[in-house]
């Protein structure tokens, strides 16, 4: 993998750990039901990722979800600790690019997502920021 920056994360025990190219091609936030569900949170923030820019090193299971759209979602965590940290669909493996779980990254500081999806199942207490971009679903 030849890239420019590379920036690491991994699960919260330290089993699994990767490298991503940086900056992303984009971060934004999801706030379907099954991303509030495996965040355990409001929503979801992602980075999406060229295939080629991540490397993983260790070991993530598996969970075969589906979108509403019925489409395979594939959820990515440690089998040690439950982090999530990737999200892949078959469609975005056909358009060369990965989601990661952007609060796996070491430094998060700088994240600023500027798309969001699924703004009709955000929580009604979520402020959006005024800019970016707000899709009611995907």
């Amino acid at each position: 993998m030849d890239v420019g920056e590379m920036r690491e994360g991994g699960c919260l025990c330290g089993a699994m750990r990767y490298e991503a190219q940086w900056p992303p091609l984009m971060v934004a936030t999801c706030s379907c039901k099954n991303c509030q569900k495996q965040a355990g949170s409001a929503l979801s923030i992602i980075a999406v990722l060229p295939r080629d820019g991540l490397k993983v090193d260790g070991e993530l299971t598996t969970f075969s979800d589906h979108a509403e759209s019925g489409n395979a979602v594939y959820r990515k965590f440690c089998p040690r600790c439950g982090s999530p940290v990737i999200t892949d669909t078959p469609t975005a493996a056909e358009q060369g690019i990965i989601f990661i779980k952007a609060g796996t990254l070491d430094e998060t500081a700088d994240l600023a997502p500027t798309t969001h999806y699924w703004t009709c199942s955000a929580q009604e207490w979520v402020v959006f920021p005024e800019k970016g971009e707000m899709l009611e679903k995907q």
